[in-house]
């Protein structure tokens, strides 16, 4: 991990902990390490109330209340998916910031329309949910690696 990215944690958490805002994170193709990122900052307790990694349908739907007609209607990886993720986190945790991750990190996975790299970030706050569509490219660890930067950059953009 560069100093650029260890600065944007450093970041995020110095805003969070001068507004007093708490953040969550849901994740699925990143598998825990957006909340990795987040807890390396030392006194990120003060902020980070909790991860989730959820991988399976049945964990998004337990864990989070993803209605199942979404993941039937569109799948895991999708705009919709991601936002039902983001404000399920936000409806358990009550932080006021929460991210979700849901993606192909390959090898394998995709299909004809979901390419390997496709990613969706949610971010759930007191404003509309917002989504962003990524397409990464690499071998899986830098998928998860530009998801979890590119998640970050989305709340230090919230924050700001």
């Amino acid at each position: 991990m560069g100093e650029e990215e260890e600065s944007l944690e450093k970041q995020i958490g110095d805003a969070l902990r001068s507004k007093k805002y708490r953040i969550s994170v849901a994740e699925s193709c990143t598998g825990g390490l957006i909340s990795h990122r987040i807890t390396n900052i030392p006194g990120s307790s003060d902020y980070f109330d909790r991860g989730v990694v959820v991988y399976s349908n049945t964990s998004k739907i337990q864990l989070l209340g993803v209605p199942k007609l979404i993941l039937e209607s569109f799948g895991a990886v999708s705009r919709e998916t991601a936002k039902a993720m983001a404000e399920g986190v936000k409806n358990i945790s009550n932080s006021d910031f929460c991210l979700a991750s849901t993606g192909i990190a390959g090898p394998g996975g995709e299909t004809p329309t979901k390419p390997v790299g496709l990613v969706y970030i949610g971010l759930a706050s007191n404003k509309p949910t917002m989504v962003r569509e990524f397409r990464f490219e690499g071998k899986r660890q830098e998928i998860k690696a530009q998801a979890a930067s590119e998640a970050l950059k989305m709340v230090l953009e919230a924050l700001s």
